[in-house]
């Protein structure tokens, strides 16, 4: 098993300073082995502190949640919470106590609900920490093709083979539409799900338009926009927002959208090995996707967004990060050169810095401002953000 100490080390500070912490991300991400190791047992001892909303013992011991949880002391931990929104004003009283006798970690599978709840009932309270599987981080950059291929859901990536990767895979996709959406009051068939995600898999890095996916299922665009928001709430799907500069230029207006998880893309798409991979006409779009991921896990900005003219110009990412502008361009090519398109980004949009990532082992200058950079050092370098906005540049006078 792969230690996520880094994980371990941020939950610990953000439950030293905040009564309530939730951990949110999708199902079979780790966030309940984590939270095992934050309480120091493993599953199935029985702790009085861990509430598994899944468990009929715990859905028992819950049903007077008052008296379950009020003599309590340290660490409680409630997973799925997303399952018992009726839990949320319950933590509210417990977390306002004095002096402080528990603290609460709350793991939820499901964005719009929990956060909702959350903001309505602990509010000022509650500290929201957002997980993925594993990153490229975690996992060391000599695994980097492996992780592309397999994506970071720990079960998927620690098989003993491809073909045992890629049946998780399946298993978990049909599992996730049949039983886990229901859980939480979806009521859309599993069949017309599935179809509009293999549509979305084929949209993958590309600007979203209902039109195309409302025709092929036969349903109305507001129907498909619905099931693409519901994916997004579930972590299945990022839609990146298209950035609006002040240029009198048209801008595009659409989110672009993408599989969060590579491995999931790649069953969607019906890659199953690595020769797989590099003969799919989608490659390249994965391999944005991938590294897009890895690159917001890493930096971890205050804002993230594309942008793209009409005229031609674009750029695949630009992070907000402590007040600078940060431009990412994703290029899976040998030795990446600057185009017309990068220089018009830098200067359009006041970038403090444009990186640009690729494949490769080398990092060399392009032009003032401009870096390619190896992905795998987004995984080795200890400081990420200097790799997007070296020092040199913090200083400059726009």
């Amino acid at each position: 098993m792969i230690a996520r100490s880094a994980w371990l080390a941020r939950i610990r500070a953000a439950l030293a300073r905040s009564r309530v912490v939730a951990l949110v991300g999708p199902r079979q991400s780790g966030k309940t082995t984590i939270a095992r190791a934050l309480i120091g047992r493993p599953a199935g001892t029985g702790d009085k502190n861990y509430f598994d909303l899944e468990d009929p013992r715990s859905i028992s011991r819950l049903e007077e949640p008052m008296t379950a949880l009020e003599n309590l002391r340290g660490l409680v931990v409630i997973d799925e919470v997303q399952l018992r929104p009726d839990l949320f004003p319950v933590l509210r009283v417990l977390a306002d106590r004095r002096p402080l006798p528990a603290r609460f970690l709350v793991l939820g599978s499901a964005s719009p609900p929990l956060l909702r709840q959350a903001s309505e009932s602990l509010t000022g309270r509650i500290e929201i920490m957002e997980i993925a599987g594993f990153s490229l981080a975690e996992i060391g950059a000599r695994e980097i093709n492996r992780h592309w291929q397999r994506g970071g859901y720990p079960l998927s990536y620690l098989a003993r083979t491809h073909i045992a990767s890629a049946m998780w895979r399946a298993q978990f996709v049909r599992s996730f539409l049949e039983r886990d959406l229901p859980q939480l009051g979806v009521n859309i068939p599993a069949v017309a799900l599935r179809r509009f995600w293999t549509m979305l898999a084929n949209y993958h890095g590309q600007i979203w338009n209902a039109a195309d996916p409302a025709r092929s299922l036969g349903v109305a665009e507001s129907t498909v926009r619905r099931y693409l928001d519901l994916l997004t709430g579930v972590y299945m799907v990022r839609q990146l927002a298209p950035w609006h500069e002040n240029l009198g230029k048209r801008q595009v207006k659409a989110p672009k959208i993408y599989i969060r998880d590579s491995g999931l893309l790649h069953h969607l798409l019906g890659i199953t090995t690595p020769n797989d991979l590099d003969a799919h006409p989608k490659a390249g779009a994965s391999w944005e996707g991938y590294a897009l991921e890895e690159t917001i896990a890493a930096v971890q900005p205050d804002e993230a967004y594309f942008w793209s003219t009409y005229q031609g110009a674009e750029l695949d990412l630009l992070m907000f990060k402590n007040g600078l502008r940060l431009g990412v361009e994703f290029k899976r090519a040998d030795a990446p050169r600057m185009t017309p398109s990068m220089r018009v980004a830098l200067e359009d949009l006041r970038l403090d810095h444009l990186t640009v990532l690729y494949p490769g082992s080398q990092q060399y200058s392009l032009a003032e401002r401009v870096t390619v950079t190896p992905l795998s050092a987004v995984a080795e370098h200890k400081q990420v953000t200097a790799l997007f906005a070296p020092v040199r540049e913090r200083g400059r006078k726009r």
